[in-house]
């Protein structure tokens, strides 16, 4: 690189601040010249390494190269924790591969969000009609639950669970979300309603009112 040095001096120290420039360009060309010799030094015993390496059994052998150059693997062995639902809102399709055992007997289910995996459902769990007219089915949201998925399979297994209605509408997308996050949105209970006042229009009491903070 350029070596770039500024001086400053008036013109009574001309002559001087003229001899200092030199001085320290001089010392910045030797520094200079030794970094690049040091450098150029460390590159050749570098090249000489992997010429060793590369010539000898050593030089294929993973177990002899730094740990930067190494693609770290592992292997899942037990799974402690289900952590996502199982469930999964998107559309059922013919399988592609028409000829195969494996479209005789069951459909794809193609989820909304694509960290799911695509999943094989039965045919028996489609609507009776979805063989004759599949297309007729192409915008309807369903709901899958994963159940199974074997090592030698590229899908994963599952089971319809209900049809939620057309995709874009409000109510279906809304209860596929919350079906997906494992969200209880049922009725409540008899038991539960029961707790509520009975007596409507209800209103809260000056006492109630008297010992809490307002919020609303």
């Amino acid at each position: 690189p350029d070596v770039i040095i500024e001086a400053q001096f008036d013109d009574n120290g001309a002559e001087h601040g003229q001899d200092h420039l030199q001085d320290t360009l001089s010392d910045d060309i030797k520094k200079l010249s030794l970094d690049t010799g040091e450098m150029g030094k460390a590159v050749g015993i570098i090249g000489a390494q992997r010429t060793k390496q590369d010539d000898g059994p050593k030089g294929n052998d993973p177990r002899f190269l730094p740990d930067e150059l190494l693609q770290r693997t592992a292997k899942v062995v037990y799974i402690l924790e289900k952590k996502h639902s199982r469930v999964a809102t998107g559309f059922i399709k013919l399988m592609a591969e028409r000829n195969s055992e494996l479209f005789k007997r069951c459909a794809m289910f193609s989820p909304v969000d694509h960290r799911v995996p695509r999943v094989c459902v039965p045919l028996a769990d489609c609507p009776p009609d979805f063989m004759t007219r599949p297309e007729g089915y192409s915008q309807n949201l369903f709901i899958c639950r994963i159940v199974d998925w074997k090592e030698d399979s590229n899908f994963a297994t599952g089971q319809l669970c209900k049809s939620l209605g057309q995709a874009g509408e409000i109510e279906p997308e809304t209860e596929g979300i919350l079906r997906e996050y494992g969200v209880d949105f049922s009725d409540f209970s008899h038991e539960a309603l029961e707790c509520l006042p009975q007596n409507l229009p209800w209103v809260i009491s000056p006492q109630e009112l008297a010992k809490r903070r307002d919020l609303r």
